[in-house]
């Protein structure tokens, strides 16, 4: 998902872009319900292109000519590593890279933000013809660089330091699953490079008070050996904030709404076990003060087993459920 104007791995995107690590016949990110085995680490690098040309000022659909075509690419190191079979942690840092077609505003460029997740399954039972699982996950992330947030649509972020907290059930019946989460994201102020600035009223004052915000995720698929297949919709909600005003630039507060579809594919090769490639698109299909993007990923991803050499291969390098 794209938010106008900033594009995340991690704690957005982190849904928005999600952080895509692997097990042996798997894949896993903080949105879904696989985890990696005790002592196994998953690395590698994810790239995520987007663009857009026509937005959401406030509910008004338009184009800015003075623009074009806004684009942001993000290469991504991201890891997983298993501290036991129930308890997790994720890492990713994003490089990001933004320009428009026309006009004369230059892109930016640099590091955004580490974004850091435990994730633990406390419960997974029998249910009818199925297995529930319930996971607990609290995330955290903060800028790597001095970036400028207040240059939008061509900031690389918008510069918060963010706490989540979520809660997903997953039901798996054979090689179907649903998965279902939901986040709340709390935000810190942010400072901006002037003294004062109008949003619904004039503030005198570079801090920028930036409103909590809500995600909720849905993912249906197929998992079953080498192959996982998913459909995903992905709700970006901003607690708070105001519309663009007409004709203007956007600001790191705006109210910034977004609806996602899309598909991922995660591969696994039965001649190389430990590697793992994993692709996918989404396309914003509702807005408010966002771009209407179309994102496309795709990444390689490698583990290395920390567990005993006795373990076998199948057993050391993933957890399904």
């Amino acid at each position: 998902m794209t938010i106008l104007f900033n594009i995340r791995r991690l704690r957005y995107v982190v849904a928005l872009l999600g952080i895509s690590c692997c097990g042996a016949v798997s894949a896993q990110t903080d949105l879904d319900a696989i985890m990696m085995a005790k002592r196994n680490f998953c690395g590698g690098l994810m790239n995520s292109n987007s663009n857009w040309e026509s937005y959401w000022e406030g509910t008004f659909k338009r184009e800015n000519r003075n623009l074009g075509k806004v684009s942001t690419q993000m290469v991504g190191v991201m890891g997983a590593y298993g501290i036991t079979n129930k308890l997790n942690v994720l890492f990713g840092v994003p490089y990001v890279k933004t320009k428009a077609s026309a006009g004369t505003l230059s892109g930016m460029s640099g590091m955004q933000d580490l974004s850091l997740w435990v994730k633990y399954r406390p419960v997974k039972v029998q249910a009818g013809k199925g297995r529930l699982s319930l996971f607990t996950m609290a995330g955290y992330s903060v800028p790597t660089t001095n970036y400028v947030a207040d240059f939008m649509p061509l900031s690389i972020g918008l510069h918060s330091t963010n706490v989540s907290l979520r809660g997903m059930v997953d039901y798996e019946l054979g090689t179907w699953f649903a998965t279902v989460s939901a986040t709340y994201i709390v935000r810190t102020n942010i400072t901006i490079d002037r003294d004062s600035y109008y949003t619904t009223q004039l503030n005198n004052t570079n801090e920028v008070a930036m409103p909590n915000a809500a995600q909720y995720n849905f993912r249906v698929g197929y998992r079953k050996g080498e192959v996982i297949l998913e459909g995903v919709l992905n709700k970006w909600e901003t607690l708070g904030g105001h519309d663009i005003s007409k004709n203007n630039m956007p600001f790191p507060s705006n109210n910034m709404d977004a609806t996602t579809a899309g598909v991922n594919v995660k591969l696994n090769f039965k001649q190389a076990r430990k590697l793992s490639l994993s692709g996918g698109g989404a396309y914003t299909i509702a807005g408010r003060n966002v771009g209407q993007s179309m994102n496309y990923n795709a990444g390689v991803f490698y583990v290395l087993d920390f567990a005993s050499p006795k373990k076998t291969a199948d057993n050391a390098s993933f957890n399904i459920n």
